[in-house]
């Protein structure tokens, strides 16, 4: 499967899971557990430690099943280490040329993070799969909707505090997809192994997104 289906995936889905932990202990069975409740789209953040071994160890586990990303990734050489570790997507906090770059030359899905007009296009323009409206509750569905006005060919997901209350609001306002990350991933539950409140929680967000959709 190539970058073109990884993008259909995505949009498919219409929900990344953002985990980002304080270990690397759990995280293959953390994206089991969220995978079985509709989110098979995840990116692990290289904030945790140990993510590129995770990824690497959760392609391996969940290839196929899941679609395996890095986030948090700054510069190109930090992308390309992620993608030789197993990595199909990657995302970025920021705009970098460079980031976009390589994963054009590894035929990788890339989402730079940007939150002006400008930024946007900008991201758009240079090769962007998705840009990554960050932080995204700063002007909430409202501004995700006035960007798209004048932008509807950029595809946007939001990302930054979005909960299972505003998710259904986001995609309304023209998101194609939501990335969620503590109000999904909970810390709290990871750490007493309540992977089922894990499960449930994405099945939520996953009907939100669908029943929004129609």
């Amino acid at each position: 499967m190539g970058r073109e289906q990884h993008a259909a995936w995505m949009e498919r889905t219409g929900l990344v899971a953002i985990v980002r932990l304080d270990s690397a202990g759990d995280l293959v069975q953390v994206a089991k557990a969220i995978a079985a409740g509709g989110v098979s789209v995840i990116e692990f953040t290289l904030t945790t430690p140990g993510a590129l071994r995770t990824i690497e160890e959760s392609s391996k586990a969940l290839g196929g099943e899941v679609l395996i990303g890095a986030g948090t990734v700054l510069d190109a050489a930090t992308a390309r280490a992620a993608i030789l570790a197993g990595a199909e997507f990657i995302v970025a906090p920021t705009l970098s040329p460079e980031v976009i770059e390589i994963c054009h030359r590894y035929d990788k899905i890339v989402v730079p993070g940007a939150y002006t007009p400008t930024e946007i296009l900008t991201a758009w323009e240079l090769g962007a799969d998705f840009v990554k409206l960050f932080p995204a509750d700063v002007g909430g569905p409202a501004y995700l909707k006035a960007v798209r006005a004048p932008l509807p060919q950029v595809k946007l997901i939001a990302v930054g505090g979005v909960t299972l209350e505003t998710a259904a609001s986001f995609i309304r306002a023209g998101a194609v997809a939501l990335g969620v990350g503590s109000n999904l991933v909970n810390k709290k539950a990871v750490a007493e192994r309540r992977f089922d409140e894990l499960t449930a929680t994405a099945r939520a967000l996953s009907q939100a997104v669908q029943e929004a959709r129609k």
